[in-house]
């Protein structure tokens, strides 16, 4: 099943959250949000959105929290123009959602307490990030912003999913390091393993367990003119 932008819009009414579905998708911010957790605390290499956003923040006045929901409402702004169809806000409920998570977790020191190597951290952090992801993906609900363009990337260009994102995110990588962003081994980490792994978990997750794919378009329906 693919993801319209008309689905998408359908989705992001409160009516249409059915408790199931909510469940996949706070499951997943959980899931995400220890993972950033993991990674920061690694302290290898931060994702290619913070390397852009401490880049630009190194040139202006800026706080992270605003360079990473300035970069998040490019993302829907080019979804909503390629779409043809209005903006979506529930990107942002997953943005603060999962930062007040990553803020309590670190508050609680739920990292270090696991007594991980920071090179497991890492590894361990960027297989969560991806299944967190996974998950907020096949819920359609508050689907984060990079991920919501490169869906639309898929369907109309027919790209793999870990294409898509991760030419996204290699462009936020470069540019960021151009403007003296930090660049690390958890960084090239985060951009390969997230990337990659999405897809495959999606089909897994398919295939193993009940949970309704309604957000990445399969196979089938990439290849199927959009409705509507």
């Amino acid at each position: 099943m693919g993801l319209s932008a008309r689905r998408i819009l359908s989705n992001a009414r409160w009516s249409e959250w059915n408790p199931g579905r909510l469940t996949v998708y706070l499951v997943g911010c959980i899931f995400f949000s220890i993972g950033a957790t993991f990674f920061i605390v690694s302290d290898l290499g931060t994702d290619p959105l913070d390397v852009f956003v401490l880049g630009v923040k190194d040139h202006i006045s800026i706080t992270i929290g605003i360079g990473q929901a300035s970069v998040a409402l490019v993302c829907i702004t080019s979804w909503s123009l390629w779409n043809r169809c209005r903006p979506v806000v529930s990107p942002f409920i997953t943005f603060f959602l999962c930062g007040s998570i990553i803020d309590l977790l670190l508050a609680v020191e739920l990292a270090e307490e696991t007594h991980i190597h920071r090179v497991g951290l890492m590894l361990v952090g960027g297989v969560l990030c991806a299944y967190g992801s996974t998950l907020i993906i096949m819920s359609a609900i508050g689907i984060r912003a990079m991920d919501l363009l490169a869906i639309t990337m898929v369907r109309r260009w027919r790209w793999p999913f870990w294409a898509s994102k991760g030419s996204l995110e290699a462009l936020l990588l470069v540019a960021g390091w151009l403007l003296g962003g930090p660049v690390g081994v958890g960084t090239l980490c985060f951009l390969l393993s997230v990337n990659l792994l999405i897809q495959p978990m999606i089909a897994a997750t398919e295939r193993l367990t009940s949970i309704t794919n309604l957000g990445l378009p399969t196979r089938t329906s990439v290849s199927a003119p959009e409705a509507g």
